[in-house]
C-alpha cells in the first residue's frame, strides 16, 4: 500500500507490516533528515521500541519535491523504486559556476551570457536527450573508496570522479529569463541535474549553476499526492 496525502486517518496503520509513504521534501532538509524525523514520529506515536525506515533516493537539501520511503518489512522495496525514472522542474542560472554546482557555494567564475539565444539554448538543450556520460559533481554522495565525494572535497582533496551512463527522456524550456531558465527534465536513476546545468553552460560557451530544483515525478508515483512533512509529522502526533 503507498500511503498519499489523500489519507486522512492513519492511527490503525501497522507501520512495522510495512508502509510506503510519498513524502514532500521540504528546503534545507536531508533525506536522511526526514528518515529519522519520521522514524521517530512513528516511534512515539504507535510506541515501537525500534522501526526501519529507508528512502529510495537522496534529494539534495536545496531541493524539494517526492521522496519516497518505506517502513518496516516493506524497506526490502526501495531498491524498486531506485530504479524507477525521475522528472524534476528546475532553474538554471547563466554566467557563472560554482564548485558545487548549485546555489549552495558561491560563483568561482564569471562567464558572459550575451551571446546567449533562446534558439541556441533550446537547440543545445536537445542534444542533451538521449545516452550519454555524466560526470557527478565533486560535491556529491558518490563513495571514493568508502568516502563521501563531498567530504574529500570540503577538506580540499583532490579527487577525479569517473563518468557515469545516465539518460534524459526530456528536457524542455518552461520560461526563459535570462540570465536564469526554468527547465523540466525527464531521466534515469543516477542522473545529477546539477551535472546537466553545469555541463548546459559549457556547451553554450558560458557557465551556469543549478539555482533551484524540485523533483515532481518518481515512475507513476507524483509530488502532487505527497505528504507535506509537517503534516504528516501532525498526523502522526
Amino acid at each position: 500500500m503507498v500511503l498519499t496525502n489523500s489519507i486522512s486517518d492513519i492511527s490503525g496503520i501497522d507501520f512495522k507490516e510495512g508502509q510506503t509513504l510519498l513524502v514532500d521534501k521540504p528546503f534545507d532538509w536531508t533525506s536522511f533528515d526526514v528518515v529519522n524525523k519520521l522514524r521517530y514520529s512513528i516511534s512515539h506515536r504507535f510506541g515501537y521500541k525500534k522501526i526501519k525506515v529507508g528512502h529510495a533516493g537522496t534529494l539534495d537539501p536545496r531541493a524539494t519535491g517526492l521522496l519516497i520511503l518505506c517502513t518496516g518489512k516493506f524497506t526490502k522495496k526501495i531498491e524498486s523504486f531506485q530504479g524507477l525514472p525521475k522528472a524534476y522542474v528546475s532553474k538554471i542560472k547563466f554566467g557563472g559556476t560554482t564548485p558545487s554546482y548549485d546555489a549552495e557555494s558561491e560563483p568561482d567564475h564569471l562567464f558572459p551570457t550575451d551571446h546567449i539565444t533562446k534558439d541556441n539554448l533550446t537547440m543545445a538543450m536537445k542534444s542533451f536527450i538521449g545516452e550519454s556520460q555524466q560526470i557527478p559533481p565533486l560535491y556529491s554522495a558518490v563513495k571514493i573508496k568508502g568516502q563521501p565525494a563531498y567530504k574529500l572535497a570540503r577538506r580540499g582533496k583532490d579527487i577525479v570522479l569517473k563518468p557515469r551512463p545516465i539518460s534524459i527522456y526530456k528536457f524542455d524550456l518552461l520560461e526563459y529569463n535570462l540570465p536564469e531558465i526554468e527547465t523540466y527534465v525527464e531521466c534515469s536513476k543516477g542522473t545529477y541535474i546539477r551535472s546537466l546545468a553545469h555541463d548546459l553552460g559549457k556547451s553554450l560557451e558560458s557557465g551556469a549553476y543549478l539555482s533551484g530544483l524540485r523533483r515532481t515525478k518518481i515512475g507513476e508515483y507524483d509530488v502532487k499526492d505527497a505528504f507535506p512533512l509537517d503534516s504528516l509529522v501532525d498526523m502522526l502526533k
